[in-house]
């Protein structure tokens, strides 16, 4: 029973925060202090960032923005992901709160009940509703941006700063993000550019992880348990095992087991001298099943094992089924199969073959399944939902899992501690680490989560400990304008008010926020140059003119030394140079005082410290206002191709540019000029839907040009050849602007599209596109997307029917299943 104080406490917190309390009153756990925080915060009228590890829960406080919403009619929150699945699945967790009637799905391919008072949408879609002044976005009251920290994402991490900078200021910003060591500067950001927001930061998890280290069958500590939580300290006994060779741990365990043997009063053979047995292996890994095995016997399933290749994940559940595990009752496969059934019913029989349904439905039957991007969009969502309902017990899959996805597990599997990134091998980094074990220990149901590293030669348990112990990384902005971006801005505030904007950026933030520290050290380097100066003061004359000849005389002459192989004229002026400041030096005043060693040294000193405070102002001055030197770029070529004209000294948007205001993407130039250029005029559905995949489609790094010669032909191959020299042209244009361009065109999928939006067979079309289901559902929807804004901006009426057509004969079949 609770004390008076404490009836008291929950008294005057009800009364001051009677949403909180209401709210928390529906949840299935008490809310922790962090969630009661931002609660209370967005109940005080504040915006907040809660920063807060993977599981924690931090998806609560923008669950109570949106209950806040509803509170008062009209009122709207829209519930923002940096991905179609992820907003997929929001989208029916709060249908089943608020009704389907209240909550609207938007994102890009899909539109469902767009008009609703919930929304939830990919940022790219808010992004385009805020610079279409879209009639959606009156009444909105809040904005809930789940994974913020995607604005760190090379490619599309510009489109949070856009919305959060754009948003009307009323409306109050919930923003969620992983543990980030710089919550603070970015809530400070924030905070500047949205006003009255509040960081709210947590480390704790719900549910603690316990670390360990699988070598063959013996699951290890990773932390010496003995020393206690605050030392985290490596456990000694795998240091000892790295120490080892693999024989020699070997005969180590033997060893332990002859003792224990002994001591139980058993006969046991002792090892021979020095530890040696004729039998000794190797530290080996243990097989997949095994490990399936073992985690099953210790009550640690289900469990997640991330495996950083798609060809690992499908190998992996290849040697479960070869190993004949079952993980599943009788009763379990009936339901999973009754599940997986009623998902499917509406693909075609002929297709089911073609995609391995029957092999991949006996895995989910034997409690395994595999989860990556080659997977088609639907069937990841079946072994999500099955893994969720304690069916699938074990999945193995790639580290896009990791991004959100509700697919808590008991135990998290680390295969190893590298991946390859796209160019070479690189070890994962802490962040990733703690993304990736972050899925283990299921609120409510485990009392602790598992991570387990396997084993691998070299493994150093010290880096492993140190990956495990730093639980953040860093929040770095990877904003840059865009053409889009720039007329979009003109058009709204005209180009010194856009200009403005742009340098209110997260991307300047922290470039400002690096200049001061620079300019903090040039102020402690100019004291320290004056009192160098002071020191090598000389009656005789100016010592720091004589100590830059010194210097550059030493240097010349170090230069020499090294480059005794330079072209004989090159060496023959460096020696007359030599000669030269030999002479100024002798003559020079300095040359005679009685004191000139000690001036030398502190003459040394003052250069060597102006040189790296010369760097340092170098520095700043490429920092400062660079957001605003690219926007000043960008609108330089498009002035240059008439997208914007500039009439009494006031920038505004021609007709071309009003166009380029609803074209969204990498290629958002090449787009508006080839329409301008009327480059695509004459291509049939299929070939526009193939000249389309060509702009979004970006090839893996072994495929090269592959493809080229499976183009389509006639009118496709002019108006491709065409592009490619526009292309061509505009690469250039803007590298004499200094902006880096765009990759070349990318055909590689194009004849497969072309077939596709023909009408093809799907085994005929995978098999031309040489990759898997989901990938070609992936790259599909992409072409649906642009597609879909070329039937709306294209002016020629020809060509916007066609890009219709076109979306409507890849919108089909599996592509068709795979959306919401």
């Amino acid at each position: 029973m609770s004390s008076p104080a404490e009836r008291y406490a929950a008294a005057r917190e009800a009364s001051e925060h009677p949403h909180t309390t209401a709210f928390a009153a529906r949840q299935r756990f008490d809310l922790d202090p962090f969630q009661v925080a931002g609660c209370h915060a967005l109940e005080r009228g504040r915006s907040v960032l809660v920063a807060a590890p993977t599981g924690a829960g931090k998806t609560i406080v923008g669950e109570f923005a949106i209950h806040l919403a509803m509170q008062t009619p009209g009122d709207k929150a829209f519930y923002t992901t940096p991905m179609k699945a992820l907003s997929n699945q929001k989208f029916r967790e709060l249908v089943d709160v608020y009704g389907a009637d209240q909550v609207g799905l938007l994102t890009g391919d899909t539109n469902i009940n767009g008009n609703a008072r919930i929304v939830v949408m990919t940022t790219e879609v808010l992004r385009n509703m805020i610079y279409a002044d879209s009639a959606a976005l009156r009444d909105l009251r809040y904005v809930i941006m789940d994974e913020v920290h995607y604005l760190a994402d090379r490619f599309r991490g510009a489109v949070w700063e856009e919305v959060i900078i754009h948003l009307p200021q009323h409306v109050r910003l919930v923003s969620l993000s992983a543990t980030v060591s710089n919550a603070e500067e970015f809530g400070d950001w924030l905070d500047t550019v949205r006003g009255d927001t509040e960081v709210i930061v947590s480390e704790i998890r719900p549910v603690p992880l316990e670390q360990h280290v699988l070598v063959r069958d013996d699951l290890l500590p990773l932390f010496d348990e003995r020393a206690g939580l605050a030392t985290t300290k490596v456990n000694q006994e795998l240091m000892r095992i790295r120490s080892f060779t693999g024989s020699n741990y070997d005969n180590n365990r033997r060893a332990q087991s002859y003792r224990s043997d002994r001591h139980a009063g058993r006969q046991a053979q002792r090892p021979q001298r020095g530890g040696r047995r004729p039998d000794a292996r190797r530290i080996e890994r243990v097989d997949r099943p095994e490990v399936v095995h073992l985690l099953d016997r210790a009550n640690l399933l289900p469990a997640i094992f991330f495996i950083f290749s798609r060809v690992g994940c499908d190998a992996a559940v290849a040697q479960v089924r070869r190993s004949g595990l079952r993980l599943t009752t009788t009763e379990e496969r009936t339901e999973i199969r009754a599940i997986v059934e009623e998902s499917t019913r509406s693909l075609q029989d002929e297709d089911l073959g073609v995609l391995g349904y029957w092999e991949w439905l006996d895995d989910l039957e034997r409690g395994v399944a595999a989860h990556h991007a080659g997977l088609l969009p639907a069937f990841k969502e079946v072994v999500e939902e099955l893994f969720r309902r304690k069916l699938v017990k074990v999945v193995f899959a790639t580290e896009t899992l990791a991004l959100g996805i509700n697919m808590p597990a008991r135990t998290v599997v680390l295969e190893k501690m590298e991946k390859f990134n796209g160019e070479a091998r690189v070890a994962i980094t802490s962040g990733e680490y703690t993304q990736l074990t972050g899925r283990a220990g299921r609120r409510g149901i485990d009392v602790e989560g598992h991570a387990v590293v396997q084993w691998t030669e070299g493994m150093d348990p010290q880096a492993v400990a140190a990956l495990a112990s730093r639980r953040t990384y860093p929040l770095n902005s990877s904003f840059r304008p865009t053409y889009n971006m720039a007329v979009n801005l003109i058009d709204l505030f005209g180009k010194n008010r856009a200009r403005q904007i742009l340098e209110s950026s997260f991307a300047q933030f922290q470039a400002d926020r690096a200049v001061v520290g620079l300019a903090r050290q040039v102020r402690e380097a100019e004291a320290s140059l004056a009192g160098y100066q002071k020191s090598m003061e000389c009656e005789h004359g100016d010592f720091v003119e004589y100590g830059a000849i010194r210097r550059e005389l030493s240097d010349l002459e170090k230069k020499n030394r090294q480059d005794s192989h330079a072209p004989r004229g090159a060496r023959e002026k460096r020696m007359k140079r030599i000669q030269s400041l030999r002479g100024q030096m002798q003559r020079h005043g300095c040359h005679r005082c009685p004191d000139r060693e000690a001036h030398a040294r502190w003459a040394e000193r003052y250069w060597k410290l102006k040189r790296q405070t010369d760097r340092i102002r170098r520095q700043i001055e490429t920092r400062t206002g660079t957001v605003a030197r690219v926007f000043d770029r960008v609108v330089e070529v498009l002035e240059t191709l008439d997208y914007l004209t500039v009439v009494d000294g006031e920038t505004s948007l021609t007709d071309a540019g009003r166009t380029m205001r609803r074209i969204y993407g990498e290629r958002d130039l090449l787009v508006a000029e080839s329409l301008r250029q009327g480059l695509w005029k004459g291509l049939d559905a299929p070939s526009l839907a193939a000249m389309a995949c060509c702009l979004v489609y970006e090839p893996r790094r072994d495929e090269a040009n592959a493809g080229e010669r499976n183009l389509p032909r006639g009118a496709f191959r002019t108006a491709y050849d065409k592009t490619t020299t526009l292309w061509a042209e505009l690469d250039d244009l803007e590298k004499d602007h200094q902006l880096p361009g765009t990759e070349p065109l990318a055909p590689g999928l194009a004849g497969a599209m072309h077939s596709w939006a023909r009408g093809g067979m799907l085994d005929r079309v995978l098999i031309d596109a040489d990759m898997a289901a989901g990938d070609f559902v992936r790259w599909a929807k992409q072409t649906i997307d642009l597609l879909d804004q070329l039937s709306i901006v294209a002016e020629d009426a020809a060509l916007a029917r066609n890009a219709r057509t076109a979306l409507d004969g890849i919108r089909r079949g599996i592509v068709a299943y795979s959306s919401m």
